[in-house]
């Protein structure tokens, strides 16, 4: 029994990869798992969606790349690079420039087979991308390239900005440029066997973005990705901790470091063995809590390296020692929940537990 636990429910990540595949029919579906399956564990959930539905697998980088393709013989698309680094042989490549695309031209002797790109495009992110102005300069480069045998262009991509605001005209914005990149291909000799701009958001609040391929992430995971939505999906991680005492407090006494929050009352506080050094951000402090035996109770005083305090408030507590604290997951908050709270984002609350948190799974997919 570990002091703190990210609790992973596989049935779950299978049950949210078979809401997907069935959402978006005969659609390619690639299972975006970069930062380790969004913090739940590449090892254990990749299986778990390739048996649920994945045709293909995305990361960011090489390194993830390399690790999950030892695992798996689907595609999988890596596309967060620096020209000159080593390409990893087997893998597919996203190019988000020029220099990147001739970063991989020049590459390619040292490979066994024409590298797989997907050329990715920008469409009005201005984040990743290669800019309107130099379309018809990179597809020529690849076409001339694809002709010499040199590489294969596997895929045109781009990626959506505000498809989680369903409203939001940019969305139509973007899905018009993208089908000008499309066709600005296709006139340079290029037809690239999967188009995908939809992630998460996208894969449910706009069928038309489905194109070719999806690549949903965060949904994956149980985290509806737009706000007031419900798709039926389940979150797979819970965060919890066991409680290491409850003690009595006095009216006017303080908690923790700087002495910043004193009990209103008469009464108890539990330790929790969780802190900044584990994922619990310091920004979160005053304004996230934890359940413990259905019960949920605030967090006070400052966040610490190791440990926080939360307020019992003045009843003889219903918590002991080694009491299940639920940070969020069933049982407790949502990551949503939670992310609301503290002002951030599920995607972040889910990448936050770390340091001595052990990761265990229960289910089995």
């Amino acid at each position: 029994m570990h002091p703190l636990v990210t609790r992973i429910d596989l049935d779950a990540i299978a049950h949210n990869t078979r809401c997907i595949r069935t959402h978006v029919g005969d659609r390619q579906l690639m299972c975006v798992i970069k930062a380790d399956a969004y913090n739940h564990g590449v090892d254990a959930c990749m299986p778990v969606m390739e048996a649920n539905g994945a045709d293909a697998f995305g990361v960011a980088t090489f390194a993830e790349a390399r690790e999950v393709a030892r695992l798996t013989t689907k595609p999988v698309l890596a596309w967060l690079w620096a020209p000159g680094e080593e390409i990893p042989a087997g893998i597919e490549v996203g190019a988000p420039s020029i220099a990147h695309l001739r970063s991989l031209i020049d590459a390619a002797p040292t490979l066994p087979t024409p590298i797989p790109v997907h050329l990715v495009v920008d469409t009005g992110m201005n984040r990743s991308g290669i800019d309107e102005e130099a379309w018809d300069e990179a597809f020529a480069l690849a076409a001339e390239a694809e002709a010499a045998g040199t590489l294969r262009v596997k895929g045109l991509m781009s990626h959506l900005a505000c498809a989680d605001t369903p409203e939001h005209p940019f969305t139509q914005e973007q899905l018009d440029a993208f089908e000008r990149a499309t066709q600005a291909a296709h006139r340079a000799g290029l037809h690239p066997e999967v188009t995908h701009i939809a992630n998460s958001p996208g894969v449910w609040t706009r069928k038309d973005a489905h194109l070719d391929q999806v690549r949903p992430g965060v949904s994956l995971y149980g985290s509806e990705p737009v706000a007031g939505q419900d798709h039926g999906l389940r979150p797979a991680m819970s965060w919890v901790a066991r409680v290491v005492a409850v003690k009595p407090i006095s009216r006017g006494e303080s908690v923790s470091y700087g002495l910043s929050w004193q009990a209103p009352e008469d009464g108890y506080t539990a330790l929790i063995p969780a802190g900044y050094a584990d994922g619990i951000s310091r920004s979160w402090q005053g304004r996230f809590g934890v359940t413990i035996n259905g019960q949920w109770y605030p967090q006070v005083g400052r966040v610490c390296m190791d440990q926080i305090v939360v307020w019992l408030g003045s009843a003889e507590p219903q918590v002991r020692a080694g009491d299940e604290a639920i940070l969020f997951g069933p049982g407790g908050m949502s990551a949503d929940e939670l992310a609301t709270a503290t002002g951030t984002i599920s995607y972040e609350v889910l990448c936050a537990p770390k340091g001595r948190t052990v990761r265990e799974y229960v289910g089995r997919g």
